[in-house]
């Protein structure tokens, strides 16, 4: 029996609660240099807990949010996870050169699904490693929708032991994104080591309290400021 079953969260009570489990995704191939730095005035405006930029981005993103309280973090072998652990590695330590301090790494989907489980660990206890060396954190992208539920179940183990902060149901690119009954999965097998981190589908208030209510400690959204600016208006209901 694993030990998150049952286990009621507490409510979120105030709008730092909530703007502080939002990683703000700025990773669409398409995003122009003056659209990345809209993103990173936004994401100060509303002091999130991080933008995620892409790896040519940390730089620039690093710069723009100079003074702020928001981190930067960006990807690694994003978005297939087919990367050799070198270039994993090599990628880590350049974006954490460049002053990214999160970093959301996609595991090697094809390793999972042929069982070389010793294989994943290593990549990712290497990744992980190199992050805590420097002060960084590393998020373990599982892409779910590829996934059973054993492998989902089979990836928080193996991310438990290779010493990951946070496990991430998704890239965002996949078919499917972040869907409740995952995060609840992921919650009962991964926390307390590593917390919940949902990617792909939350553009609502809703949807973000449901992800929490689940067990995500963070998520990614492209919507923060629908989401942020709805809760403004919740806000003296709950006082």
């Amino acid at each position: 029996m694993d030990s998150n079953q049952g286990q009621a969260r507490p409510p979120l009570k105030t709008y730092e609660d909530l703007a502080k489990m939002i990683d703000h995704s700025l990773l669409r191939p398409e995003l122009t240099v003056r659209q990345v730095i809209e993103g990173c005035e936004l994401a100060r405006r509303y002091n999130v807990a991080s933008v995620c930029v892409r790896p040519c981005d940390v730089n620039l993103a690093v710069r723009e949010l100079e003074g702020s309280q928001v981190l930067v973090g960006s990807v690694v072998g994003f978005p297939h996870g087919s990367t050799t652990t070198a270039v994993k590695i090599a990628e880590t330590r350049e974006m954490i050169a460049q002053g990214a301090r999160e970093v959301d790494m996609v595991l090697n989907i094809g390793r999972l699904l042929s069982g070389e489980f010793a294989c994943v660990e290593e990549e990712i206890r290497a990744v992980a490693g190199t992050c805590h060396e420097h002060g960084a954190i590393v998020k373990v992208i599982f892409e779910n929708a590829y996934l059973t539920d054993e492998l989902k179940i089979a990836a928080c183990e193996i991310s438990k032991r290779a010493k990951a902060d946070f496990v991430k149901t998704s890239t965002g690119f996949a078919p499917g994104g972040a869907t409740i009954p995952d995060l609840k999965l992921m919650y009962r097998h991964a926390a307390p080591q590593c917390r919940v981190k949902a990617a792909g589908g939350v553009r609502t208030l809703a949807a973000a309290l449901e992800v929490y209510e689940a067990g995500a400690s963070r998520f990614g959204a492209t919507a923060t400021a629908t989401i942020l600016e709805d809760w403004k208006k919740r806000l003296p209901a709950l006082s």
